[in-house]
Formats: structure tokens, C-alpha cells, sequence
């Protein structure tokens, strides 16, 4: 397993980076306002459509939900872009014994009410508009691990260009204090959530 790197000097860099970049490829980066209860950590559910999901919600955190950034992201991606370890990533690899270990870390990563875990439940990119969200059962076991000890936020991003030359992504974010027994019950949370995101987002008018 790669863990996140801790170097004040490189985190700065790579923290202005991902904001001018994100700033250069958008129009616009468009998200609604939750509240967000500061003494619990943040476990961020997402969909996973591209290279620029956990960029976009990296600069969602710096400007609303304001916690110390760490994202699940696949070990064979971690190797190729090894800036992101100093970005919060830190892996995970399916079907192998380290998984185990990524999920206890995720989970332990929750007990400091000042950090944010950011996974994608679909495990791989699918569309940014499919019907159906695919969930792998590593979110509710890192749910289970944690006890409770987070705040739960539902994250549908979509990107459209409209009229412009450059696309806007727009978040859709919805936070959740219902308690899950299974994980059927949490994929038809979110399920509901992206369904009603990715309808609003059809009827966006600009």
C-alpha cells in the first residue's frame, strides 16, 4: 500500500496547483452549500467519471468543507501520477490482501474529525451519465470500521460546456446522517442522490 506523503513545502505546491489547474481546464466550478459539523471527519461518497473527479472536489473541500484532504485512488494510478501521494491519495488495490489495509486506513483516517476521505464506491470510471451506480462494498466497510465517528456527504459531479468553450462541472452535494445495516441500503441512498442530481443537471438552463 502507497500512503500519503506529509511535506509542508510539497503539499503547499500541489494544493495551488490542483486550484490553478482546476481554474485553467473550467469555466466555471459550480457546487451548493451543506452544512458541515466540525467536530466529525468527512467520509465523501462520489461518482467516477475521469481524471479530474477528485481534483474538482479537492478544490470543493478547500473552499467549503475545509478538512484535511485524503482520497482512496487505485495503485497503478498512484504509480503513474506520484504527485498525488503528496495530495492526500493514498491506494488501494482490488482483489488483493492490501485492500484490507487501505479500508483500516481510510477508517482510521476518520477518528480526526479534521480530516476527509474521499472514495469512489463505483471502483473504476464509468460515464458521467449512467442510470445506475455501481457500488463495491468497500465504502460500507470502511463505514462500519469508522463507527459512526464521521459525517456522511453524498457528492454527484457532472460537466457540461453549455454555451461556452471551456466545461463547467457542477456538484451536487447532500449530507446524510441516516444509519446503514447493509450495503443495499447505502447504494439506494445514492443511488436516489444522482438520480436527482443528474436530473437537475437536464434541466439546467444558462
Amino acid at each position: 500500500m502507497i500512503y500519503n506523503k506529509k511535506n509542508i513545502f510539497i503539499n503547499r505546491i500541489i494544493h495551488y496547483y490542483i486550484k490553478w489547474i482546476v481554474k485553467r481546464q473550467f469555466h466555471e466550478l459550480l457546487f451548493n452549500t451543506i452544512e458541515i459539523d466540525k467536530s466529525r471527519s468527512v467520509l465523501l461518497v462520489a461518482n467516477h467519471f475521469s481524471f479530474w473527479d477528485g481534483l474538482i472536489l479537492h478544490c470543493v473541500n478547500e473552499k467549503l468543507l475545509k478538512k484535511r484532504y485524503h482520497v482512496m485512488v487505485e495503485k497503478k494510478t498512484v504509480h503513474m501520477l506520484h504527485y498525488l501521494k503528496f495530495a492526500g491519495a493514498f491506494s488501494v488495490t482490488k482483489k488483493s490482501r492490501d485492500i484490507i489495509e487501505s479500508l483500516d486506513h481510510a477508517a482510521r483516517l476518520l477518528d480526526d474529525p479534521q480530516n476527509l476521505v474521499l472514495i469512489f464506491p463505483q471502483g473504476k470510471l464509468f460515464s458521467n451519465y449512467v442510470d445506475d451506480v455501481h457500488f463495491d462494498k468497500g465504502a460500507f466497510r470502511i463505514m462500519l470500521k469508522a463507527q459512526g465517528k464521521f459525517q456522511l456527504i453524498f457528492a454527484a459531479t457532472f460537466i457540461q460546456y453549455f454555451k461556452h468553450k471551456k466545461s463547467t462541472a457542477t456538484v451536487y452535494l447532500q449530507s446524510d446522517d441516516t444509519t446503514y445495516t447493509n450495503i443495499a441500503q447505502l447504494k439506494q441512498a445514492y443511488q436516489q442522490h444522482y438520480s436527482s442530481s443528474k436530473l437537475l443537471q437536464t434541466q439546467f438552463d444558462i
